[in-house]
């Protein structure tokens, strides 16, 4: 307040008429103060911490969120099977078991031939799309963090190879207020001007779509990307998903680009993974979106209209398989999901007993 007008900050000055055409009904005259959008979103986290740490918790409707899961009905349920399983490998344990076996084995099985089939015959009579010379959107890349001691060496580098104007990118390096480890490494890094912190306060969860409905909030892209902190995207990826996204329209609401293994050489177990991920991403899930299927999302190199992801609440902070399940919300919801021939690069895991855990 001052002089009895209410000072508004925007880091916007020529929206400001049009934004607060409304506000002027119910606190009158209104003064605009130019400031920065960092030092607003420093102040609007300092002064909401509160409320949008328990919004990151709760932006997934009840009825679509796990956080309503009901532990002893599933543990009814879980007894209940179980002793169905014990009785049927009593009294007929070749049919329990070689039945189960078999009729899983065939499902699946079947469900990636049929995959296959679709995926190849829409490859061989895939024609060119068009070049749209449309306005570059600004894109938002989350990329939670937890005990990273690397930052500077690894992350930053791999970031910056990215081809796609500076002024367009917002990087968001995602970390818990009490993550003293990440929190020293980016104390200690020099970030450039279009990277960021984003520091959530400690909650009841500590989980990862809690963190990254956190970082929502502050985005400021109109294209919502993830990475984890490990991956090596492709130079052009950014560029390759606003082609896609403006050829397509609101009804492709994500878009899944592929991942694959840097050391695949490494091991036997990192060639198995290699191939794992080869069939997954480049033959069954291509597929699986041909043939009009919900379309279960990796945790990485995903890329949202913000708009649609706002809609739908983000992510279920109370999942732990948030992102599949948010490419089942959004096929119920009507969108789809399309996959994308762009690579992130990943680290195979070769150690048995980490594979094991």
């Amino acid at each position: 307040m001052m002089g009895g007008q209410i000072v508004v900050l925007t880091d916007k000055p020529d929206q400001f008429d049009r934004q607060t055409a409304d506000m002027s009904d119910t606190f009158g005259l209104l003064r605009m103060a130019v400031t920065s959008r960092d030092y607003l979103e420093k102040s609007v986290a300092a002064m909401r911490r509160t409320e949008l740490s328990k919004a990151a918790e709760t932006k997934v409707t009840a009825t679509q969120s796990s956080r309503t899961w009901n532990a002893k009905r599933a543990g009814w349920i879980g007894v209940s099977a179980l002793i169905t399983l014990i009785l049927c490998a009593v009294f007929a344990p070749t049919a329990a078991i070689y039945g189960w076996t078999i009729s899983i084995m065939i499902l699946s099985t079947l469900l990636k031939a049929v995959a296959a089939i679709v995926h190849t015959r829409s490859s061989k009579n895939k024609t060119a799309t068009r070049t749209l010379q449309a306005r570059l959107p600004k894109i938002t890349v989350l990329i939670p963090l937890f005990k990273e001691t690397a930052i500077a060496q690894h992350l930053l580098a791999r970031l910056s190879d990215l081809d796609y104007p500076r002024e367009l990118c917002d990087v968001c390096l995602v970390t818990e207020s009490g993550d003293i480890t990440t929190r020293e490494a980016l104390g200690d890094t020099v970030l450039p001007t279009w990277m960021r912190p984003v520091i959530f306060p400690h909650g009841t969860l500590r989980t990862k779509p809690r963190a990254l409905n956190y970082a929502l909030d502050f985005a400021q892209g109109t294209i919502i990307s993830v990475y984890d902190a490990e991956d090596a995207p492709a130079p052009d990826q950014l560029r390759q998903i606003a082609q896609r996204f403006a050829e397509r329209g609101p009804e492709v609401a994500c878009l899944q680009g592929l991942l694959d293994y840097y050391n695949d050489s490494a091991k036997w177990l990192t060639h198995c993974f290699t191939i794992e991920y080869a069939s997954w991403f480049r033959m069954l899930l291509p597929g699986m979106e041909k043939l009009g299927l919900v379309v279960p999302l990796g945790g990485t190199t995903l890329f949202f209209r913000c708009n649609t992801l706002e809609e739908l609440g983000g992510w279920d902070a109370h999942n732990v398989t948030e992102d599949a399940n948010l490419g089942v919300r959004l096929a119920r919801a009507g969108y789809r999901t399309e996959l994308i021939n762009t690579v992130t690069q990943e680290e195979a895991n070769g150690r048995f007993w980490p594979w094991i855990k």
